[in-house]
């Protein structure tokens, strides 16, 4: 699973006993007074969601309407008043902004019903296709390396159908009850900008220079308003990317959707899934023509991004920040072990992750000549692996690769 946002609000648990009656009858109800007459839901299948939210597939077993012979409904636990961001008013917003967009330019699912006093979403089924995830842990090189060009296609499709819609989603977000919002993956980097220095002095014995802290803070710039602004899912990772045979990749969970400098999300192409636990390597020059690919659908509306010397530099920003705020979330604290990313499934190590990055992150740096990051980056690597040995060294490629080796 991706790694969770901190500055989301608290985890709700719903009781297990009771939440899929709930959500049911609750979605029953939404349904009925959408179309004006009684619906019925029946063959309830638990999706699995979150701490936050219950997920269900359930199938229309009456309606006097014509509706799907499936939906997904999700329903979430209320948000704490002190939470900064509320999980059900990104994605009923971001549902909304991806279901007006016409048809054959969506990559997410349609939004059939929601009720914002329920908090409760009823979406498009988009079936039981196998995520990118699910791919790059097969078996098939080319199989996996067809998804991640589509996928990136997918994204560079969503943010030039989203250009410049930032008025729009305050519009809608403010419509739902929120006063404000904020990309929360910029929330955690802000925290990582102020705090990591601190964090890596006392556990590796680096120290972040002057030089270090003028860039991060010139990067952490490109989060604010820019012209190359687009919607984001924020959590793009493979297990929330669908892929169907017969419209590409569907983009999946928008909790945290905002809109944000498209830079943020095309790093994603370059930096395999910097939020996921699913962050192995990738065949050398396959990050290139997916980054080939996504230029080739966002050039109409960002035709400045064509040119590298516009892109790259912009590129390189959120490289830096993604790598600092991962950094930031993994590196074991004190009397932490350096365990997987994610327990429950197979992720690397946390210090390996990390050594892979800050190795892409010097060369990048030293090809743009910014000597002050490629020497921070060494100083990194050099303490990364004094600290957790020299099998940080060593990132696996994602398994659908290996047999290539």
């Amino acid at each position: 699973m991706s790694v969770e946002i901190t500055t989301g609000p608290p985890e709700v648990r719903v009781p297990a006993s009771t939440e899929a009656t709930d959500t049911v009858a609750t979605a029953e109800a939404v349904l009925s007074k959408r179309t004006g007459a009684p619906v019925r839901l029946a063959d309830v299948e638990d999706l699995g969601g979150s701490d936050r939210s219950v997920v269900l597939r359930v199938r229309i077993a009456e309606s006097p309407f014509e509706l799907p012979r499936t939906v997904v409904v999700k329903h979430y636990g209320e948000c704490p008043p002190e939470a900064r961001s509320d999980p059900f008013a990104h994605e009923a917003a971001s549902c909304q902004l991806t279901t007006a967009l016409p048809p054959e330019a969506r990559v997410s699912p349609e939004l059939i019903a929601h009720d914002t006093n329920e908090r409760l979403l009823v979406l498009e089924d988009l079936g039981r296709g196998s995520t990118l995830a699910d791919v790059l842990f097969g078996e098939d090189p080319r199989a996996a390396e067809r998804a991640l060009l589509a996928w990136a296609r997918a994204l560079g499709r969503l943010h030039s159908t989203t250009a410049g819609c930032s008025a729009d989603f305050d519009a809608l977000m403010r419509r739902l009850g929120a006063k404000s919002w904020t990309d929360p993956v910029g929330d955690d980097i802000g925290s990582a900008v102020a705090e990591l220095p601190e964090l890596i002095d006392q556990l590796l014995d680096v120290r972040t220079s002057p030089e270090m802290a003028e860039r991060l803070t010139a990067a952490s710039e490109q989060l604010g308003g820019s012209r190359y602004q687009a919607f984001s899912p924020s959590d793009i990772c493979p297990e929330n990317s669908l892929v169907t045979g017969s419209s590409g990749v569907r983009f999946l969970d928008f909790e945290w959707g905002c809109v944000r400098d498209v830079a943020m999300d095309a790093a994603y192409l370059q930096y395999p899934f910097p939020s996921s636990w699913c962050s192995y390597a990738l065949p050398e020059n396959l990050a290139q023509s997916m980054l080939s690919t996504w230029r080739s659908e966002i050039a109409e509306v960002f035709p400045e991004l064509d040119d590298d010397e516009v892109l790259l530099p912009r590129l390189f920003n959120a490289q830096l920040l993604w790598v600092w705020v991962s950094t930031w979330w993994y590196l074991p604290r004190e009397g932490e072990n350096d365990r997987p990313i994610d327990l429950h499934m197979p992720s690397p190590r946390r210090s390996t992750a990390l050594v892979d990055r800050w190795r892409h992150l010097r060369s990048d740096a030293r090809a743009a000549d910014i000597a002050e990051v490629a020497e921070f980056a060494d100083q990194m690597i050099d303490a990364l692996v004094d600290r957790f040995g020299a099998g940080a060294l060593h990132l696996q490629p994602y398994p659908a690769f290996r047999a290539e080796q």
